[in-house]
């Protein structure tokens, strides 16, 4: 189950511009649905990454590969995994918050995301650096 890079483009174009049109079309007051509903689409296409990532992880631990080629590779991986469920956390508060079902401080529903930058941050910082070995 591998997609392309040319599906993968498309596959997010798709789900942000419905995402981009709800929350529009939500915002003007067009539509009266629940904010849960209105997030549907980035939480699709979240379920379909996180379906390709396990896969792609379970595939790493079949006995037949080296475990020290791909411990870099485990590791990114690891780190899609942890953004995406970081995603879903600030996703899911920031529906709850803005649906009044809790009512949490803003600095509660921001905390994920802030972790997510972060983290990326450190990535990224961590791919410059490693390249320049």
């Amino acid at each position: 189950m591998k997609m392309s890079l040319l599906q993968r483009v498309l596959l997010s174009w798709i789900f942000s511009l419905i995402f981009l049109i709800m929350l529009v079309l939500k915002l003007d007051s067009k539509i009266n649905w629940n904010w849960f509903l209105i997030f549907l689409p980035v939480w699709t296409f979240d379920t379909v990454l996180l379906l390709l990532l396990i896969v792609r992880m379970a595939g790493r631990c079949k006995p037949e590969l080296d475990p020290g080629a791909g411990e870099q590779s485990l590791r990114r991986r690891l780190w899609y995994l942890a953004a995406l469920l970081l995603q879903l956390a600030f996703c899911l508060t920031l529906c709850s918050r803005l649906e009044r079902l809790l009512d949490p401080w803003l600095s509660v529903v921001c905390a994920p995301l802030w972790v997510l930058l972060a983290g990326a941050l450190l990535e990224l910082g961590h791919s410059v650096f490693h390249l320049r070995r």
